[in-house]
């Protein structure tokens, strides 16, 4: 029987060490080679027939080992994650530690808890934000005539983002590293696809920006930190002011879909429309005070 050790971090991530006996291993490798065995193919065998010697000769082990890991690892972090009354808002990040032949097996699991919001005053930084940006020229572009509707429109969008920017600066909430890692790997990616795309290089992206690799891990990773911290921080204010999204809400969407496959579609994905809306919603709010 496996066991396991549970270590809470800083910024709420989660450690979970899990050992795994030596006989456990050979159970599951037995059961993963089974399985594989009911899907070899082999000329003078029909498929799922194939006799365990001749099996043997045709399933190389890190294939078994590689069918093991994608079945009892998943299953078995499965079990931990319920037994403790976790809530991972990521997919783990996994290490092992030790995995070889004719050994106990010994792997990390690394993964975040939803992150704990403070949201400070920021009801007053608003209020106060607003009130320094009522100064400025950027709110009153001409103050013996009447705005355009450029003019008024800009002064909407200055009032929005100061309000989200209040916000911000006045919440605390901590990114775990584990959410951050994977999402600058994942934007970095795309980046480097997106750049060979138009015949260029990352080194010759880096010069036409005149950065560093250094810089620019810096900068996407900062982007990202301050977009999940703003998506954290609105769902706090939508379950402190208790701002809901009713049925009504989402019929309106609906009914304003023309297509019948698309309208059955957004129907489907009624729980992602819901949560654009709070969203919006707590925007709003936000921008009201």
């Amino acid at each position: 029987m496996y066991t396991f050790k549970k270590n809470i971090l800083k910024k709420n991530t989660v450690e979970i060490v899990l050992n795994v006996p030596k006989k456990d291993i050979e159970v599951e490798y037995d059961a993963a080679f089974k399985t594989l065995m009911q899907e070899l193919s082999v000329e003078g065998f029909r498929k799922g027939k194939v006799p365990k010697t001749i099996a043997q000769k045709h399933l190389r082990r890190d294939t078994v080992y590689d069918k093991l890991i994608r079945t009892f690892i998943p299953k078995v972090y499965s079990e931990i994650i319920q037994k403790e009354d976790l809530k991972p808002i990521v997919s783990p990040r996994i290490e092992f530690v030790k995995a070889k032949d004719n050994e106990d097996w010994e792997i990390k699991f690394i993964t975040a808890l939803p992150p704990e919001i403070d949201l400070g005053k920021y009801k007053e930084k608003i209020k106060s934000a607003k009130k320094e940006l009522a100064k400025s020229d950027i709110w009153v572009p001409g103050k013996d005539k009447e705005p355009t509707e450029a003019e008024k429109e800009k002064r909407k969008q200055a009032e929005f983002q100061a309000a989200l920017q209040a916000v911000l600066s006045e919440a605390k909430v901590e990114i775990a590293d584990v959410i951050l890692d994977e999402e600058v790997e994942k934007k970095l990616t795309r980046l480097v696809d997106d750049i060979q795309k138009i015949g260029l290089t990352m080194d010759g992206y880096l010069k036409s920006k005149n950065i560093t690799k250094e810089q620019l891990h810096a900068q996407i990773r900062k982007e990202i930190e301050e977009s999940y911290k703003i998506e954290f921080i609105l769902q706090k204010i939508a379950d402190e002011e208790k701002i809901t999204v009713e049925q009504a809400d989402l019929d309106k969407i609906f009914a304003s879909i023309k297509d019948q496959k698309e309208k059955e579609m957004a129907k489907n994905n009624a729980y992602y429309y819901a949560a654009v809306l709070r969203k919006q919603k707590t925007l709003d709010y936000i921008n009201s005070l």
